[in-house]
Order: C-alpha cells, then sequence, then structure tokens
C-alpha cells in the first residue's frame, strides 16, 4: 500500500505534510509525492506575472525555473524518504488561451472556463498511475490558488478515497479558509515526532528558490512550520462523514 500526496506544484506536499511524510517512509510505508503542474511551457514570451516570479526565483527564464524547482523537489523528497514523480501540467503562470493570450494575471484567479477539462485529464492522468490500495491525499485548496482548485476538482472525480490536508503556508494566511473547506469531513491527526519535524524543516528548506515569495525568509518558514507542529503535535489530516465511519484505516 502506498501513500500518494497529490500536489499541484513543486514545494506543496513537502510544506504541508512534510512531517507526515517522514513517518511514514521511517515506519516502511512507501510514499511518492505527486506534482502535476510543473511541466515546461514552450519558449516564448512571458506573462508579466511570470517575469514577476521568474524574478522572486532567480531564473532566467521558464526552462531554467522548471529545471531548478523539480531539482528542489527531488532534494526535498529524498530527504523525507519519498519518491518525487513530476508530470508535465504547466504552471497557471505559463497557460494561454487559443490566441496566446494568458489565462491568469494572479494565482487566486477563479478557474477560467477555457480550461473547464483540465480536470478531467489530471484525473485520467492519476487512473493510469493509481494501484487500488493507493491511499491519496489532496490539498483542500483553502487558498484558492487556481491550480489547487483543480487538482482537488480532478481527485474528487475518481471515486477514490481521499484524505485532505491543509494547504501551508496558505492556511496561515488565510485561516477562517479552513472552515469551508472541511465542511462534512472530520479531523484525523496524525502525530510527528520531533525528529519528524526537523526533516520536514530540512526538507522545506530545500525549495531555496521558494522561501521568499511563500516566507519571506528561511527564519519565518521554519517558525510558522514549527508552531503548526506543536499546535497539534503532527499534521492534520480531513476525511469525509463523521467521527468513527471511516472506509479506510487510520494512518
Amino acid at each position: 500500500m502506498r501513500w500518494i500526496y497529490l500536489s499541484p506544484h513543486l514545494d506543496d506536499a513537502v510544506l504541508s505534510a512534510g512531517g507526515l511524510i517522514y513517518e511514514q517512509t521511517h515506519s516502511g510505508t512507501p510514499v511518492e509525492i505527486w506534482t502535476f503542474m510543473c511541466g515546461f511551457p514552450d519558449e516564448g514570451e512571458l506573462s508579466d506575472l511570470a517575469r514577476a516570479l521568474h524574478m522572486l526565483w532567480g531564473a532566467r527564464s521558464a526552462a531554467e525555473a522548471v529545471r531548478l524547482r523539480r531539482a528542489e523537489d527531488q532534494r526535498a523528497a529524498a530527504i523525507l524518504g519519498a519518491r518525487a514523480v513530476h508530470f508535465d501540467f504547466l504552471d497557471c503562470i505559463y497557460r494561454r488561451g487559443r490566441e496566446g493570450q494568458p489565462l491568469y494575471t494572479n494565482i487566486f484567479d477563479t478557474p477560467n472556463p477555457a480550461e473547464a477539462d483540465l480536470p478531467a485529464q489530471i484525473a485520467q492522468t492519476m487512473v493510469a498511475w493509481l494501484h487500488k490500495d493507493d491511499r491519496l491525499v489532496c490539498p483542500l485548496a483553502v487558498d484558492g490558488h487556481v491550480d489547487h482548485v483543480l487538482v482537488r476538482s480532478a481527485a474528487e472525480m475518481l471515486q477514490h478515497p481521499l484524505d485532505f490536508v491543509a494547504d501551508l503556508p496558505y492556511t496561515f494566511q488565510n485561516p477562517d479558509g479552513l472552515t469551508p473547506k472541511t465542511a462534512g469531513m472530520h479531523e484525523v491527526l496524525c502525530p510527528v515526532s520531533e525528529a519528524g519535524l526537523r526533516s520536514w524543516l530540512e526538507a522545506a528548506e530545500a525549495y531555496t528558490s521558494q522561501i521568499e515569495s511563500l516566507f519571506g525568509t528561511a527564519q519565518a518558514m521554519r517558525e510558522q512550520i514549527q508552531a503548526y507542529w506543536a499546535g497539534a503535535g503532527g499534521v492534520r489530516l480531513w476525511r469525509a462523514g463523521p467521527a468513527g465511519l471511516d472506509s479506510h484505516p487510520k494512518p
């Protein structure tokens, strides 16, 4: 039985659940992190949004940004003992409409009608890789990031049991968004040891290009993740239905 973390981008799963991933792999459970929006876009003019983010990330081109971020993700997964799997859907900052116009000028835009079929495409990719007994962990999309919303929509098409995890750091910035996203679910606490926390922080630090845009500083990142861990002693997952009616066993 594998645990599969569905990650919209090259950092989401590790930032949100790195300590739990560590505990699972170190107890002998195979864990894979499937990142969807990490394909290489065609060379060409970048949107203003993409150029601004590349400047923060220290990348001179889209290809360099994707290579850099894939390498960071491989390092982070290795620290936690997980396998990183990269798919070729494009990040929203690179996606364009039929006339070549950028589909998104803000990562928190609602999904563009021009790509209404994208969740189904992502779901088909998942089905091709899934095993019957796999356990799936999906971001709640607390933040409303368009790619998180799309991946959650895809996962919910699968007819496969799902656990959900709060999107970090966005949940820190919008704690009130957690309640509506977990309506009808119950919470399960997965303990994380101090060793798990240390590896979680080490893995998060592997995303060097992302720390400034997401947290401001590495110290702020460490403090926020540590405070989240200390608040519950682990990582919280959410499951559909009332407590005691799980359709699959606890971790």
